[in-house]
Formats: C-alpha cells, sequence, structure tokens
C-alpha cells in the first residue's frame, strides 16, 4: 500500500476547538496510554466533555496493548464509567456517526492496511475502524511505527491529524482549554 500525504500535526488550541464543537468522542486508549500513565488525565478529559453534555465512549480492541484486561483495569481504576468502555464489536460500526475519535497510543489495531492491503503484515487482522469518523486525533510520542513495525496510512488521511507528544503531557495541556 503506497502511502501519500504527510503527517499533519495539531496542537492542544486545535484539539479543544473540535471537542468543543463536538456532539460525540469515541477515546480509544491503547497501550502508550499505559506507559505514559495517562489514564488519569483520560478520566478528566471524559467528565469534561460529558459535563459539557457530550457523549463518550471508549472503544476497546481485543488486543489493546496486547492486554485488554489490563486497559479495562486501568481505566476502572481511573472512575471511567465501565458502562461507556465498549469492546471493538460493540462499537466498530459507530465510528461513521462520531465527531471525534481521539487515539491515545495506539498505532496497528487503528490501522487501514489491515483492511485495505492484501499485502500488510497485519492483513486480515480486526481493526477499530476510526478513520470513518469526521475527525480523528492522534495521541503519539513521535512518528515512529507500532509493534508490527509498519507505517499506518490512518497518520496520512485528510480527516486525521496528528497529536505529537507524551500522552499525558498532551493530555494535560489540554484539559484546560475544553468549555
Amino acid at each position: 500500500m503506497e502511502i501519500v500525504g504527510e503527517q499533519v500535526a495539531i496542537d492542544a488550541d486545535g484539539v479543544a476547538g473540535a471537542l468543543n464543537e463536538a456532539d460525540s468522542v469515541i477515546i480509544v486508549p491503547g497501550y502508550g496510554m499505559a506507559v505514559a500513565q495517562a489514564q488519569q488525565a483520560v478520566s478528566e478529559l471524559t467528565r469534561k466533555l460529558r459535563a459539557a453534555g457530550k457523549t463518550v465512549r471508549f472503544a476497546i480492541h481485543p488486543v489493546a496493548g496486547r492486554l485488554p484486561g489490563h486497559m479495562n483495569v486501568l481505566l476502572a481504576e481511573a472512575k471511567v464509567p465501565y458502562d461507556i468502555v465498549l469492546e471493538m464489536d460493540e462499537i466498530n460500526e459507530d465510528f461513521s456517526n462520531t465527531d471525534v475519535v481521539i487515539v491515545i497510543g495506539s498505532n496497528d489495531i487503528v490501522s487501514p492496511a489491515a483492511l485495505e492491503d492484501p499485502n500488510s503484515p497485519i492483513a486480515g487482522m480486526p481493526v477499530l475502524e476510526v478513520w470513518k469518523a469526521k475527525h480523528v486525533f492522534v495521541s503519539k510520542r513521535g512518528q515512529g511505527t507500532g509493534y508490527s513495525g509498519i507505517e499506518n496510512p490512518l497518520f496520512y488521511k485528510e480527516n486525521t491529524r496528528m497529536f505529537y507528544g507524551d500522552a499525558k503531557k498532551s493530555l494535560d495541556a489540554l484539559i484546560p482549554l475544553m468549555a
């Protein structure tokens, strides 16, 4: 699969603007969220968004961070309501009706290459189809590849912006900007 275009970065102000305009938000936590210990910041962002009347849900991939149960535990410890944490098969169809998706420290589990490139090392792997949302913000430390070592075409899509930096620090900068 040939990747066309370039990654476009966005800052906390840009993400906050989109979130303040959004009615529906899906957060996709991954291994990078756990490494950055950003679950409390994710929980605080969720509280602020819900207090503003927005629908917020979480999409959990079956191999999220290679420890899906661990992801649920991290979110529960951060007091994210269990009823808004959904498995992939419960939420995948909803991305096309979602205003904003925030991907936090995930790479391969949100890669369209799994469905679109039969020659990809991850071809056929079930993925969260986040690219179908209106806006996708990917919180990522840098431009490196994920666990599989392959480039993610999601990062080059017109509706995707890269929110570079440590997940906890990035979210800590974003939270005060929320209306």
